[in-house]
């Protein structure tokens, strides 16, 4: 497989304490890989590193063989890296297609006189991003949600608009911080098929996720960070059983 993402040694600190400490970690093209680990392990931050919402203090992030280390948020995110949030980060008092329509700005290229003017350009431009929303809500199952408000739909729908507005962006990789978090097991087995869905899209999927079942059933290959370092890296079935992750993600008890 071919690598899309990269990281060489990738550390982030605050002050004196390191969130992130030398990380190399790698995702093949393709793949749906998760990052897991105790509450306080670096995920998030690890995420932000990637995703430039954060500058790395060392080491190197790779994204399509392009350095972009240190690149900000809205550059990493023409470059086709999107990004999910534990906590959803919605317009609530907007039309859900709203929402999605705001999403795809980042690919446009009309500025604030063709808005002004309604110029050609502007008017192809809201066709294209009208037509693009309507296409990813029925893509993540809320075509007939379009124009309800966002805070009168239920928090698992808000959960699928929260990924279709990444994808508005277009990305390659999309990285999903705990996209389970809040919701119900029919609901988790649900969400599960909307990611397997997106990777036969062709979209490569990273995810950080606490519900073990979810990651074992969804996961290609699995890293597992503790106090901001990589202790292992591999298969569901090896992570299961590796000492090291049953010691330090669950004091001792098998991950299942």
């Amino acid at each position: 497989m071919t690598l899309i993402l990269n990281t060489e040694s990738l550390t982030k600190t605050f002050g004196g304490l390191s969130a992130v400490s030398t990380v190399d970690f790698n995702v093949q093209k393709g793949e749906i890989m998760a990052v897991i680990g105790p509450n306080g392990a670096g995920k998030s931050t690890f995420f932000n590193l990637i995703s430039g919402f954060l500058p790395p203090s060392g080491g190197r992030i790779v994204f399509s063989e392009e350095e972009i280390t240190g690149l900000p948020a809205h550059a990493v995110a023409l470059k086709g890296i999107a990004r999910t949030f534990q906590t959803t980060h919605l317009f609530p008092n907007s039309l859900v297609i709203d929402n999605l329509i705001i999403g795809n700005r980042l690919r446009t290229r009309m500025n604030f006189m063709d808005s002004i003017f309604k110029t050609s350009r502007a008017r192809r431009e809201e066709r294209e991003s009208l037509d693009n929303a309507r296409e990813i809500l029925d893509f993540v199952g809320l075509g007939e949600a379009a124009s309800r408000p966002v805070d009168s739909i239920s928090q698992e729908a808000k959960k699928r608009l929260a990924i279709g507005l990444a994808l508005a962006t277009r990305p390659r990789l999309l990285l999903l911080d705990e996209p389970a978090a809040g919701i119900n097991f029919n609901e988790t087995e649900s969400l599960m098929h909307l990611i397997n869905k997106i990777r036969d899209s062709g979209i490569t999927v990273c995810l950080i996720e606490h519900k073990m079942k979810m990651v074992m059933n969804l996961a290609d290959r699995i890293t597992v960070l503790n106090y901001g370092m990589k202790i292992a890296e591999g298969t569901p079935g090896e992570i299961q059983s590796d000492l090291r992750v049953i010691e330090a993600y669950l004091g001792g008890n098998e991950v299942a």
